[in-house]
């Protein structure tokens, strides 16, 4: 008697069992088929954001705060799971610095930046993503790398720089991200985030 081989996504409800993920000879599907970020694009739940220009940077850990964030409101009911961080340096920078992550509540976040799903018209982002706001006393979280003025890796020749989060962080409403340079720094870098939103 031949059995007959199931094979593709698997359509289950909550709490449903079913077969394990084959391949048309009946081999056990254990990849990403189509990019690990596909389904959350294709549902509507993946976004980034990038600064539109060059952005100054204001120093360490300071409230009158420059760069790039992604806030979570209070009250989105939605958790943001943070995959990725990137950017180029466009111009040397004065002194040698880190670049970092750090985190703080929602205090004086606005929409000053639009953010975009990953796929076009695939709905909206709750995040208010911004680049200069007066914070709450932020908490440095990441570091990312380092940054000098003996750097070889800067100017307009040199890739930008993308980190894989890997999920690794996750806002819940009333919680943001922003970028944190050691030092100040003058329309020396861009900076971009991409992230998830899930029910929270």
């Amino acid at each position: 008697m031949q059995i007959q081989a199931k094979y593709g996504a698997q359509q289950l409800s909550t709490g449903g069992t079913g077969p394990l993920r084959l391949d048309s000879d009946g081999a056990l599907v254990t990849r990403n088929v189509c990019g690990k970020y596909r389904e959350a694009a294709i549902a509507g739940r993946l976004f980034s954001v990038a600064n539109q220009a060059t952005v100054s940077t204001t120093a360490a850990l300071a409230t009158t705060w420059t760069g790039l964030g992604v806030c979570n409101p209070a009250g989105s009911g939605k958790n943001l799971i943070i995959h990725e961080v990137g950017w180029a340096v466009v111009a040397q920078v004065a002194a040698e610095m880190a670049l970092g992550l750090m985190i703080s509540d929602d205090t004086g976040f606005a929409s000053a930046l639009t953010s975009r799903p990953a796929m076009y018209g695939a709905g909206s982002s709750v995040a208010y993503c911004d680049d200069g706001a007066t914070i709450a006393t932020p908490i440095l979280y990441r570091i990312v790398a380092s940054l000098g003025d003996g750097d070889p890796n800067v100017g307009s020749t040199v890739p930008p720089t993308i980190i894989d989060l890997g999920g690794s962080i996750v806002l819940p409403p009333d919680r943001s991200i922003m970028t944190y340079t050691g030092g100040a720094t003058t329309s020396d870098l861009i900076f971009h985030f991409m992230w998830e939103e899930v029910n929270a």
